[in-house]
């Protein structure tokens, strides 16, 4: 075969490969957008629930916009915490989203106002769908669809739960409860492939095991983030081990080396 014409055939084959990414990521940050935005109907119900009026809590949602920190909110107002509390606990778990921003900001490369439009976006899932692929522009659109699909659907959802209230019986039997945990862990799987990574799950899942029944809400999810610091930490001093710092002076392996004799190598 000619290799000119092997060549020449290689940028359709690369645009073929950015439109299968392009449509492959559509797909998914419909499915998790999706399935997020409707679990608003649980936060609408359990904040009206809590003593939120209506308007409060669509205010919440389209303000705040991070499930997390809104549930806790509402929980710790529903169990007759003060305000003081409920906010702190909010904002403590909030953290997290600007933990992700270091990372988004690197793929967007946003300025103005487009750059505080992503701030609003970036949560669990917009993140993790866009880290989830290899190619930039993939990377983009997984991010903005992501989060435009969530925001959306979350709103309207917590409308809807706020306006109806009990009257849709428990959100839970609905599985709404598990939409967000199931979709963001079918995100992660397919990025759990080594050992590092593995191990870090492992350790974070072992901490917020632990600590939820006793930490308050919120301090579980910013532990089980240091598990991240602790794997690297232990990989980069077993990668510090392997690399033998030292060897070609002689220092580390018990003895010196004399004037023209190379390190490694039997004196003669």
């Amino acid at each position: 075969m000619d290799a000119g014409a092997e060549v020449e055939r290689d940028p359709d084959a690369r645009d073929d490969s950015e439109r299968a990414a392009l449509r492959a990521v559509t797909r998914q940050a419909l499915s998790v957008g999706i399935a997020t935005g409707a679990y608003g109907v649980s936060f609408g119900a359990v904040s009206v629930a809590a003593g939120l009026s209506v308007w409060q809590t669509v205010a919440m949602s389209a303000l705040l916009f991070s499930g997390g920190s809104q549930f806790a909110l509402a929980g710790v107002l529903g169990a007759g915490g003060s305000g003081v509390a409920a906010v702190a606990t909010s904002t403590l778990l909030g953290v997290r989203n600007g933990l992700y921003a270091l990372q988004v900001s690197r793929i967007l490369e946003v300025r103005g106002l487009r750059r505080l439009v992503a701030a609003q976006l970036t949560i669990d899932e917009s993140t993790a769908v866009a880290i989830g692929q290899q190619d930039p522009r993939a990377m983009r659109r997984g991010f903005w669809l992501t989060g435009v699909i969530v925001y959306l659907g979350w709103n309207l959802s917590t409308l809807a739960g706020a306006l109806l209230g009990n009257a849709i019986g428990d959100p839970t039997i609905y599985g709404f409860d598990a939409a967000a945990a199931a979709a963001f862990c079918a995100l992660l799987w397919p990025r759990l492939r080594s050992l590092e990574a593995g191990a870090t799950a492992a350790l974070a899942a072992l901490l917020t095991v632990v600590l939820v029944p006793l930490a308050p809400p919120g301090v579980p999810v910013l532990v089980a983030a240091l598990a991240a610091v602790v794997v690297g930490l232990l990989d980069r001093r077993g990668r510090g081990d392997e690399t033998g710092v030292g060897d070609e002076t002689g220092v580390g392996d018990g003895r010196e080396h004399r004037p023209g004799e190379h390190a490694g190598e039997e004196p003669a």
